[in-house]
């Protein structure tokens, strides 16, 4: 339930609706966005929003969406319900667009895989618009008979039937047969000087006329047609051709008989699908819905928070789309809303200063749950929780009404009397200036009353009021919390932020020192109203005053936390780094020790080998292999101090390279900023030593390339630069020179450079590339000579699948491509089309 009828507009939902009509691509959408209702049901809430949040993804991420044709035919094709009725030429062209336009979003939401299965839903990336989708007809029958009577360009082919064929070439032969008959007459006319030499033939009312003088149209003989405004101009026909105009006139009746039979035929045989047809056109309607409401979500930032079947209110950085389209237009910024309701704090009583933003937030929390609510996206940050209500009651303006006798307080207790007997557990209660609008101490108490039955009936609400009583009321009762819109006492100004915990002060009496009110009246006021109250209303504004500070201290602890904790983070990962290098050390160390060491075995053994051979006696044996022992032990000392003294320096370069990086960061933060002048020639000056380091025969790179090459000479502001076999001119402000050489390439090596430009031009025109082409109505040759180029291309921006259009018919071209098909290397299977896409008439040829 909604209350009052005025709901959508003193909350702006009207104008919400306006920009949804605006996005929207025809009649079909505009007309859901009429229809477009409140629901109190989650799943169906949730459905939408889903819809939605997929579409919005589809703007995001894809870019072959199709939506060029959005048109509205249901009034023709109900109008041929009625039995003779027929679609003229526009209205089959626009069904014939728009139905393919279904065909094509269907395609686009159908998932299929490389085999032409449907995959499994959770592979599918829109299941909801998938399911939406569902059994949708997509009618490729009757696409094909309407591209058998209209050209691509809307207009009925001559082979639409045979007897058009046989009228259009009989006029054709005809009309030819009168030009050449014009044409000699024209000429013999010209030749004697009747008409002059630059005149031709033209049209009057359908049949070819000659523009003769007035004075020399007895010269030749015919019919006087029509004359010229100024009237120094007759049209005549020439006797000669006045049959053969007749037998045009006739001609063009047949034509049009026969246009007229070919629609009727058409339209007759339809007639049985229209019902089926107007189904599919109610799910392009949905399509267009859907997709404005994207378009709008975009547009404002918006999306899909966490819904939940219960009644909560848990929204961070909420906004008012309406005033944030409005501030942006003069380059300002909303303050973003902050509020959370639950079971323990339902009602939320807001106080402040006038002009604080009170309305603003009240109107914005009215607002985002009634767009929710009818499946709109809502701006607001992706953490917040939003909870589904069965009814949303606002009392807010000015109600008063001179016919019903009501004044603005009898209005707003007639607002209030409804929702105190409707409300219950699952409404939301919107009221501004509470009790307002009659004597401060009565509406007070009245007020309370209310408030207190609201509280009873456990109801959701937000109000605003200036009333102590019900601050009071608010800090005394569970269920109900106060809130306050903030406001700078220094700088005398709103903060439009609301602060949930503590009541807010009107600030009365700095206002009216801010605005000049003689100080002596503002103490008669402050002696009238009671040093008490002026006292607390101080207390009150020192209260929130500490928490903000404090509040903002809070922050800064935090904030501070987090960087220690991202300085801690960064320290394990150096010394997490510091550890990996020693490993990496001591491994290579180690293998370099076993290396010595089989080189040192190695003698050893040579030298066994050596006594064997010599047959020494057993002394020197012994002796010899003592040596070697001693010669082991000592290699084996001296390589481990080795290792020891290896590990010791790079664990020392570790050191003094970190040493080198915080001595770096920290004349980094004592060298004094440099004025932007100084900056300037510094980098002037930096800019000129590079250059005068570019000298032939000195190895460069260009800049965010890896290339090496080599300067073969430099004049001006270019270089000549030799990547290998390839020689290019650079300018020296993108060459920087480096310290690695230039690789030498094989003479036998190909080249594999590609300019950035060239992979620009690649990437535009695979952006460009479109995957379907249609050769109907060509000649063979014609068909071949386009297939030919379209794969060259497709095989060239590395596509992986394309689709060929060239129809049923005789099936002539089908055979023709696809024997082409069969030659092309690049080509690794085709196949016929899905059926439900066009089955034979389409070919679907996957590259490798």
């Amino acid at each position: 339930m909604i209350y009052p009828q005025n709901f959508e507009q003193k909350i702006g939902f009207d104008q919400i609706r306006q920009l949804l009509k605006e996005k929207c691509l025809s009649p079909l959408g505009e007309e859901r966005v009429t229809e477009m209702t409140f629901t109190d049901h989650f799943s169906e809430v949730n459905e939408r929003l889903e819809q939605t949040d997929e579409f919005i993804h589809i703007l995001q991420e894809e870019d072959n969406f199709p939506a060029q044709y959005f048109f509205d035919v249901r009034p023709a094709l109900r109008r041929i319900r009625v039995e003779g009725m027929y679609l003229d030429e526009q209205e089959l062209f626009d069904l014939r667009r728009s139905l393919e336009t279904i065909r094509d979003i269907v395609r686009f939401l159908k998932a299929t895989g490389n085999d032409g299965q449907e995959t499994e839903e959770e592979n599918i990336p829109y299941p909801r618009l998938n399911r939406l989708a569902g059994d949708i007809n997509v009618f490729p029958q009757l696409i094909a008979r309407i591209n058998e009577i209209l050209s691509p360009y809307g207009k009925i082919k001559d082979n639409a039937s045979p007897e058009l064929a046989r009228i259009r070439r009989e006029l054709a032969s005809t009309m030819g047969s009168i030009s050449r008959s014009l044409n000699s007459i024209l000429r013999n006319a010209q030749s004697e000087g009747v008409v002059d030499k630059d005149v031709t033939p033209t049209m009057r009312d359908g049949r070819l006329v000659i523009p003769v003088a007035p004075a020399l149209k007895r010269k030749i003989r015919g019919i006087v047609h029509d004359e010229s405004a100024s009237g120094k101009t007759v049209f005549i026909e020439p006797a000669e051709v006045v049959e053969a105009n007749n037998r045009i006139r006739e001609l063009e009746s047949d034509e049009r008989r026969e246009i007229i039979r070919i629609l009727t035929d058409f339209s007759n045989r339809m007639r049985p699908q229209i019902p089926d047809v107007l189904l599919s056109y109610e799910f392009l309607a949905e399509i267009d819905f859907i997709r404005a409401k994207a378009l709008l979500a975009l547009q404002t930032s918006a999306l899909k928070p966490v819904v939940e079947d219960r009644q909560v209110i848990d929204w961070t950085m909420a906004v008012h789309p309406l005033l944030q389209l409005s501030l942006a237009r003069h380059g300002k910024k909303v303050v973003p809303l902050d509020i959370e309701l639950n079971d323990k704090q339902r009602i939320l009583i807001i106080s402040g200063p006038n002009a604080g933003g009170k309305s603003v937030c009240l109107k914005t929390v009215g607002l985002l749950q009634y767009m929710l609510q009818c499946g709109l996206p809502v701006p607001m940050h992706e953490r917040s929780h939003a909870g589904i209500f069965s009814s949303i009651f606002i009392d807010i303006g000015d109600e008063q009404s001179i016919e019903d006798d009501l004044s603005t307080y009898s209005s707003h207790l007639t607002n209030l009397k409804i929702m105190m007997k409707q409300c219950n557990e699952r409404s939301l209660i919107l009221i501004d200036e509470f009790g307002g609008g009659t004597e401060p101490q009565i509406g007070g108490a009245i007020a309370e009353a209310v408030l207190k039955r609201f509280n009873q009936k456990r109801a959701f609400g937000v109000i605003t009021t200036h009333y102590q009583n019900l601050k009071h009321f608010a800090e005394n009762h569970e269920g109900v919390v106060n809130g306050a819109m903030l406001y700078d006492r220094h700088l005398m100004q709103a903060l439009f932020q609301l602060q949930i915990g503590n009541p807010g002060s009107s600030f009365a009496v700095e206002i009216a020192r801010k605005i000049g009110l003689p100080e002596d009246v503002i103490a008669d006021a402050s002696e009238i109203v009671g040093s008490e109250y002026i006292q607390s209303d101080k207390y009150l504004q020192d209260i929130v005053r500490d928490k903000r500070y404090w509040e903002t201290k809070r922050q800064n602890i935090r904030q501070r936390e987090k960087q220690m904790e991202e300085t801690i983070a960064r320290y394990q990962a150096e010394m997490e780094s510091l550890q990996k290098e020693r490993k990496e050390i001591l491994k290579k160390a180690r293998e370099e020790a076993e290396q010595l060491m089989q080189e040192a075995n190695a003698r050893i053994e040579n030298t066994i080998r050596t006594i064997k051979e010599s047959q020494a006696e057993k002394e020197k044996t012994r002796q010899a292999r003592q040596e070697l022992t001693d010669f082991r032990e000592n290699l084996e000392e001296q390589t481990g101090r080795e290792l020891e003294e290896k590990i010791a320096r790079k664990m020392e370069k570790l050191k003094e390279k970190q040493n080198r990086k915080k001595e770096k960061k920290n004349r980094k933060a004592e060298t004094p900023a440099l004025s932007p002048e100084e900056q300037a020639a510094r980098q002037a000056r930096q800019e000129a030593e590079r250059l005068k380091a570019i000298v032939p025969g000195c190895s460069v790179r260009i800049k965010g390339q890896t290339a090496v090459g080599e300067v073969m000479e430099v004049g001006g502001k270019s270089a000549v630069v030799a990547f290998g076999s390839l020689k290019t001119t650079v300018r020296l402000d993108r060459l920087e020179v480096t310290q690695a050489r230039p690789q030498t390439t094989p003479t036998n090596a190909k080249a594999t450079f590609l300019s950035s430009q060239t992979q620009d031009s690649m990437y535009e025109k695979k952006l460009a590339f479109k995957q379907d082409i249609d050769v109907r109505g060509m000649r063979g040759d014609e068909a071949l000579q386009a297939v030919t180029y379209f794969i060259d291309d497709a095989i060239l921006v590395g596509v992986p699948r394309v689709r060929i259009l060239h129809g049923t018919g005789t099936g002539i071209l089908r055979t023709l491509i696809r024997q082409y098909l069969q030659t092309v290397p690049g080509v690794r299977h085709f196949q016929d089309e899905h059926v439900q896409f066009g089955g034979a008439g389409i070919t679907v040829v996957d590259l490798e």
